[in-house]
């Protein structure tokens, strides 16, 4: 199936809807997820009551679970300016379109006296062509099959330097996805400063953005530029656990007036 979809006001992109792209990463029963910021392992619970039993393999009619799962700290998840303010705001408000003509950069972090980990603004970075992009996939290096599953808690894992986010933001990027646990710092005192920079706190608030956390980007799909379809459940939270997809681009025509 094909499809076309405008990426600007002049031009559209043309995909093939039969080959999608996942980089979201699998929610599973138990401690076999990624975990971060000391989250409870992830349960799904048979339901069991007055003589039902919500699982075929025990004997009852139908598999009937409850899932116990932490937003962020479990999975890929999409987080809205909620997260850090008292607003109330909830992602599933401030997301209602679902289709961004999206970069795929890879980055690796650079090691900092104080032996962090962060992502630099690179001159590789600056001379991208970032006309039209409206979200950026940022896959760190090394990338390897243990961020599927890898336990982030206590261990100061990269993040996101103000120089970078900042340049993200002068893009006019407004939805940025990464294989970390947070854009900032894992312990930072509360200053949150990728976070406020990105949704243009306190004085330019950039309400329709967002950060997704925890994606995996596999090693097949290259650097370069694709559509991006972001879907999440329809929950009123601040995050909500989330599946992004890619697809090629075909080709990009002009939009005959």
């Amino acid at each position: 199936m094909k499809a076309i979809i405008a990426i600007s006001a002049q031009e559209a992109a043309h995909i093939n809807l039969a080959h999608p792209m996942a980089i979201s990463i699998p929610i599973s029963n138990g401690a076999n997820n990624p975990n971060c910021y000391w989250a409870e392992p992830v349960k799904f619970k048979t339901i069991e009551a007055e003589g039902f039993i919500g699982s075929v393999k025990k004997g009852g009619p139908v598999n009937y679970q409850q899932l116990v799962y932490t937003p962020h700290g479990n999975g890929t998840h999409t987080e809205c300016y909620g997260h850090i303010t008292d607003s109330g705001a909830t992602v599933n408000q401030q997301l209602n379109s679902y289709h961004f003509y999206c970069k795929v950069l890879s980055v690796a972090p650079v090691v900092l006296p104080n032996n962090d980990q962060v992502l630099p603004l690179t001159q590789a970075i600056k001379n991208q062509n970032w006309e039209n992009v409206q979200a950026l996939a940022i896959r760190t290096l090394p990338n390897t099959q243990e961020k599927l599953t890898r336990n982030y808690s206590g261990t100061n894992p990269p993040y996101v330097s103000p120089e970078l986010t900042q340049f993200i933001v002068h893009q006019g990027i407004e939805h940025l996805l990464i294989d970390l646990p947070s854009v900032d710092k894992e312990v930072d005192g509360g200053k949150l400063e990728a976070h406020r920079l990105f949704w243009g706190l306190p004085h330019a608030l950039r309400k329709k953005s967002t950060l997704t956390e925890l994606i995996f980007i596999p090693n097949s799909i290259a650097d370069g530029n694709y559509l991006l379809n972001l879907q999440l459940i329809n929950l009123e939270m601040d995050a909500s656990p989330s599946h992004p997809v890619l697809y090629k681009i075909e080709k990009i025509t002009p939009i005959l007036g």
